[in-house]
C-alpha cells in the first residue's frame, strides 16, 4: 500500500513538472508577436540598431522599441544577463520587413522561446527587424544581438550625465539633446549596452531632500545639545557635580603651611 501511494505521488509530481515546463518554454502567443506597434520612425534612422525607450518610472517599468538593419543575418539568439544566467527576452510586436519592403508579422516568422534564449528566424538576412519588449525602472541592458552602429534615446525629460544617478556602457559615445530626449550614438558596438538614466527634475528633489534632512539633523543635535546643557546645570544647582578633589586642592590658610 505504501509503495502504491510512493509511486502514485511520483506520478503526479511528474505531471505538475511536465505542466510546468510546458509553461515555462509554451512559447510567445502569436497575439503578443502581432500586437500593434509604430516602427517608423526608427527605420528612418541612420544606424544599423535603433533603439528608443519610453515611458518609465521609479517604480514602474518603461517599454522600448528596436528595429536592426540585419546585414546578412538571418537568426538571432536574444536573451539578457540576470545575476545567475542568461534568460530568455520576452518580446511582442515583432515586424519584419524583406529588402523590397514586403512586411512580415511576428506570427508569420519562425521565432522559438526557451528558458535561456529567444531565438528569431528570418527569411532574408539583409531584411529589417523590429520588436518591443520591458526596459525596466530607469535602467536599460541589452546585448548587441548585430554589430554595427547604434543609436539609443532615452525617455523625454531625461539624463545620464550626473555621475551619481546616471551611466552609459561602454564610452566612445556621441551624444546630444534632441525635443528634450537625450541621443547616444556608436559608431560601432559588439558588446552589451548598459544604460542608467534619471529624469532631470530628480535632481531638484534629491537636492531639497538632503537639505531637509540637513536642516533636521541640525535641529536635533541642536536640541539634544540644549537638554545636555539644561541637566548639567540643574545637576550644579542641586549640587550633585560638587568635586571633592577640587577642595583638596584649595591651598591651607596661613599658618597651616
Amino acid at each position: 500500500m505504501n509503495r502504491r501511494l510512493v509511486l502514485a505521488t511520483i506520478v503526479v509530481v511528474a505531471l505538475i513538472g511536465l505542466a510546468g515546463c510546458s509553461m515555462i518554454f509554451g512559447g510567445i502567443s502569436e497575439e503578443e508577436l502581432d500586437r500593434e506597434q509604430e516602427y517608423d520612425d526608427l527605420r528612418e534612422r541612420n544606424a544599423t540598431a535603433a533603439i528608443d525607450i519610453e515611458g518609465g518610472s521609479i517604480i514602474g517599468d518603461s517599454e522600448f522599441r528596436a528595429v536592426y538593419d540585419l546585414n546578412e543575418t538571418d537568426e538571432l539568439s536574444m536573451y539578457r544577463s540576470s545575476l545567475y544566467r542568461e534568460e530568455a527576452l520576452d518580446i511582442h510586436s515583432v515586424r519584419y520587413w524583406y529588402p523590397n519592403g514586403t512586411e512580415l508579422n511576428g506570427s508569420e516568422l519562425d521565432i522559438d522561446q526557451g528558458r535561456s534564449s529567444t531565438e528569431v528566424r528570418v527569411p532574408d538576412g539583409n531584411g529589417t527587424l523590429a520588436y518591443s519588449g520591458s526596459a525596466g525602472s530607469r535602467t536599460f541592458q541589452l546585448p548587441a544581438f548585430v554589430h554595427g552602429s547604434y543609436e539609443l534615446t532615452t525617455p523625454e525629460g531625461s539624463r545620464t550625465t550626473n555621475f551619481l544617478f546616471g551611466n552609459v556602457n561602454p564610452g566612445g559615445y556621441d551624444r546630444e539633446v534632441v525635443d528634450d530626449r537625450e541621443r547616444l550614438d556608436w559608431e560601432e558596438l559588439d558588446s552589451t549596452l548598459s544604460v542608467r538614466y534619471y529624469q532631470t527634475r530628480d535632481i531638484p528633489l534629491f537636492v531639497g531632500l538632503v537639505g531637509v534632512v540637513t536642516v533636521l539633523g541640525g535641529a536635533g543635535i541642536a536640541y539634544y545639545y540644549r537638554q545636555v546643557k539644561r541637566l548639567r546645570e540643574q545637576r550644579e544647582e542641586l549640587g550633585l557635580d560638587v568635586d571633592i578633589d577640587d577642595d583638596d586642592s584649595d591651598p591651607p590658610p596661613p599658618g597651616l603651611k
